[in-house]
């Protein structure tokens, strides 16, 4: 297989994915230029400390993501070059010698705009080898100006929120912050404080063996992340979450039987902390955010072999949305229901979902939003899907935005691509005379979905 790319013609700095003269209008004179909001990502917050200076393009670009490694699977390349001991460079030859082969999927597009965002590397019209990418990139990355602080500066971000275990140390965002000149927060990774793993449960350090304890020691950790700039949790409801209501005294016996639970008990405890940490977010000012519906457990040798995030999950069957109302509705009862933010990964539950976003409603307050297309379906045909699903089951102009939801620098430019098609679905709605052609009325509901919703909704 040649490891060269073939020319296409669309320069993705200029009106690729915009079809119309109105959708370029959007996105040249609105979308392009607003700061990104990027409140869901999995940046290791100490390469943003300590201003990370990357050792070449394989290490950066191909190394840890696992949306590449899950499409070199599927082109049958050995494991080796995917997740194993090969060299960063022979990770790099492997992955490019197969990007030509990816037409039509998310990572072709997103690629491209990579290398033309961060390295000014035209693929899209120029024949760049594998070696001529090498040697480009590795040169640029030795400069000052392409640390990963840098490189999040390059596509105008302000603020991040990363993704934390409860015992995580936060005090380095306030050190990241000061280092970066970007807002950097932490947002709460809560599935540990409900996966009662022992060794987990011992760093911990609750008091004793009881569910008081327990509790008084997660609320401490709460405490310290609020004191770090924290404004926002999340949760992995994955596929066959249940909820079933419980109280205290019941989830008390429970905790104390830790290790002998049947599924069914499970279920029971875990709910009463769900529950509890819905009340103390909400305490808070927090935003809670709900994954739902990723099946996770699929080749146990492939989890492994490259890990429990190593690119090899699907989604699940369509959630239990009884669960997720019974969920909402016992914290919303009397008053104390977080924000929310709902994500789903079967887009079977797009409709009921972001129809849920006006079943919650409080005075003076929008309690839940619908989330920006997650994981597998942040592709073009998924964001179409979920801008026409806010438009029919909820409010457009009251979205958030997008996520990276990556530990990828480089990921940040999807969020360009997610305004490009944002643009464009405006754009053709008004070339079809289904939207008035009001350039000031589309413009800032633009500019709010692209940065000012977020902002204001999570972080104020």
């Amino acid at each position: 297989m040649s490891n060269r790319l073939k020319t296409l013609n669309t320069d993705p700095s200029g009106d690729f994915l915009l079809e119309g003269d109105f959708a370029r209008e959007l996105y040249h004179g609105h979308a392009e230029s607003c700061p990104i909001v990027d409140f869901h990502n999995h940046l290791p917050i100490k390469d943003i400390c300590e201003n990370r200076q990357y050792p070449d393009i394989g290490t950066l670009w191909v190394c840890s993501d696992p949306y590449k490694h899950r499409a070199m699977r599927l082109m049958g390349l050995p494991e080796r070059v995917i997740s194993g001991d090969a060299s960063p460079r022979e990770k790099l030859d492997a992955w490019y010698g197969v990007l030509p082969q990816l037409i039509c999927n998310p990572l072709y597009h997103w690629s491209f705009l990579e290398m033309k965002r961060f390295f000014g590397l035209d693929l899209w019209e120029e024949h760049v080898s594998a070696g001529e990418l090498w040697d480009h990139c590795n040169a640029l990355l030795q400069k000052e100006d392409f640390t990963i602080n840098s490189l999040l500066k390059k596509v105008h971000v302000t603020r991040a929120s990363t993704s934390d275990d409860l015992l995580d140390d936060v005090r380095l965002h306030k050190k990241a912050t000061e280092v970066s000149g970007i807002n950097v927060t932490p947002s709460l990774r809560g599935d540990s404080i409900i996966g009662f793993q022992p060794s987990w449960m011992e760093r911990l350090q609750a008091a004793d063996n009881s569910l008081e304890a327990f509790l008084d020691a997660v609320s401490k950790r709460l405490d310290a992340f609020g004191e770090n700039g924290c404004k926002l949790s999340d949760h992995a409801l994955d596929n066959g979450f249940a909820f079933k209501k419980t109280g205290k005294e019941r989830a008390a016996g429970l905790f104390g039987r830790l290790g002998s639970l049947n599924i069914l008990e499970s279920i029971e405890l875990k709910s009463f902390i769900l529950e509890w940490l819905a009340r103390e977010y909400a305490r808070r000012g927090w935003v809670m955010q709900l994954h739902i519906g990723a099946e996770r457990w699929t080749s146990s040798r492939l989890r492994a072999t490259a890990g429990a995030a190593g690119g090899f999950a699907c989604p699940g069957s369509g959630c239990d949305i009884r669960s997720i109302c019974d969920f909402l509705d016992a914290v919303d009862a009397d008053g104390q229901m977080p924000k929310v933010i709902l994500y789903t990964l079967n887009p079977a539950d797009n409709a009921p979902l972001a129809t849920m976003t006006g079943s919650f409603s409080e005075s003076g307050v929008q309690k839940i939003k619908f989330g920006p297309a997650w994981w597998f379906n942040d592709h073009q045909a998924g964001i179409e899907e979920n801008l026409e699903v806010l438009s029919s089951y909820s409010l457009l102009s009251q979205a958030i935005g997008m996520t990276t939801d990556s530990r990828n620098v480089l990921s940040f430019s999807r969020h360009e691509y997610f305004r490009r098609i944002l643009c464009n679905y405006l754009g053709k709605k008004v070339d079809k005379g289904l939207l008035p052609k009001d350039p000031v009325l589309l413009g800032t509901i633009v500019e709010n979905i692209c940065y000012a919703n977020a902002e204001k909704w999570i972080y104020e």
